[in-house]
């Protein structure tokens, strides 16, 4: 017999976002009646995510330092004529974390894994078993909207942990080695230490096409392990495809989710335009929420909304540069924009993927020789303004 649920906040998919406003709600708001509700089995799934440091603001790192599972104090970069490495530390979160922390915070009872949602509303929540949740307020982080409202490219990767038969001898992370073979766009290999004998090898291509081919990829991923000398066994795999941003219908892609429900993560449009990482923004939303006192839905929805509609206006500089790369340079010529830009100086870098751009970042990224050609980026830019 189906039954009505009644909480404070309903929070409707268990991933990143929603798994991190769970965890601060819990902590700064230990009254409150949470409730997290997921179609799978565990809070994050079967993912890893990785930061730098200045990602994240000195405030808001109470949220994140419990799940740091990996950390270094600098990474490198490699491309066909410039290699170097950069002094900013850099982290990275094991889902599995996420999950043993939510759990240790959350009653229970609240923690409403294999239950599938089957819609949700600003004060409601459907479950496909015939359940239903009624809730001051509701937030929906179930993945993507209607993706077909935004100008995209897609950064899309395979990645491999292997447990070595012998020390891989790297101290520090490769953000981007781009001296490999360029193909579907721009291609990289991302790789992390993560102790003397384990390590995680990702294929990456920022491409054209969603599409993603892992029985073509995993052969590379296989020959760039040889080449480096690392055998040994793999015991975790996971795949992603992420938007890159170029442009789009901002209010169209919000009501597609639902046009007066609160969201966060990659369904309220809260991703960087250029890396399609979601972290830094998970962990601003989640200590947006905490600092609230009105959790309806109607409060929820005009905190959420703001902050995403907010956000997307200041990336405009991040959605011309992804036109630029995606539009104005040749697939196999689009590591030179990279290339370029990590000649820069580090504090760019690091508020670059921040978010942060200052006025002089953005003319200093601009200025000089461009890695493209400027006939061809002007009528890129003209295409995506029309």
């Amino acid at each position: 017999m189906a039954t009505t649920i009644s909480c404070d906040v309903a929070i409707v998919g268990a991933g990143l976002a929603g798994g991190l406003i769970a965890l601060a709600l819990a902590k700064r708001h230990p009254d409150l009646d949470v409730r997290l509700i997921d179609g799978g089995d565990s809070v994050g799934g079967n993912h890893l995510w990785s930061f730098f440091g200045s990602d994240v603001a000195q405030a808001d790192r109470w949220i994140v330092e419990p799940l740091v599972s990996y950390g270094w104090r600098g990474y490198d970069v490699a491309f066909p004529h410039h290699a170097r490495t950069i002094g900013a530390t850099y982290y990275s979160i094991e889902s599995s974390a996420l999950d043993r922390e939510v759990r240790a915070a959350m009653p229970a009872e609240r923690l409403m894994l294999g239950r599938k949602a089957l819609g949700a509303s600003a004060t409601g929540v459907v479950l496909a078993d015939g359940d239903r949740i009624e809730a001051r307020g509701v937030i929906d982080a179930r993945g993507t909207g209607d993706l077909s409202m935004l100008d995209l490219g897609w950064q899309k990767f395979v990645g491999r942990e292997i447990a070595l038969d012998t020390p891989h001898g790297r101290e520090r992370p490769v953000v981007m080695d781009a001296t490999v073979k360029q193909i579907d766009g721009y291609r990289f290999v991302y790789v992390l230490p993560f102790a003397e004998r384990r390590i995680f090898v990702e294929d990456t291509y920022y491409s054209d096409k969603a599409e993603l081919n892992r029985r073509a990829i995993e052969p590379r991923l296989d020959r760039y392990a040889e080449a480096q000398g690392w055998h040994g066994t793999t015991v975790r795999e996971e795949a992603g495809v992420l938007p890159v941003a170029m442009g789009g219908d901002f209010e169209g892609y919000w009501r597609s989710g639902g046009a007066k429900t609160a969201k966060a993560g990659m369904r309220a449009g809260l991703f960087h335009p250029t890396t399609g990482y979601s972290l830094p923004d998970a962990i601003r939303t989640a200590a947006a929420i905490v600092a609230q006192r009105d959790f309806s839905g109607e409060a929820l929805h005009a905190l959420t909304h703001g902050l995403a509609k907010a956000t997307w206006d200041a990336r405009g500089f991040y959605r011309m540069l992804d036109t630029m790369l995606f539009r104005a340079a040749e697939p196999e010529e689009r590591y030179r924009v990279l290339e370029r830009f990590y000649r820069l100086d580090p504090g760019l870098i690091g508020r670059f993927y921040a978010g942060t751009s200052t006025m002089k970042d953005k003319a200093r990224v601009l200025v000089g020789k461009p890695p493209v050609p400027i006939g061809r980026a002007v009528r890129a830019l003209m295409r995506a303004r029309a």
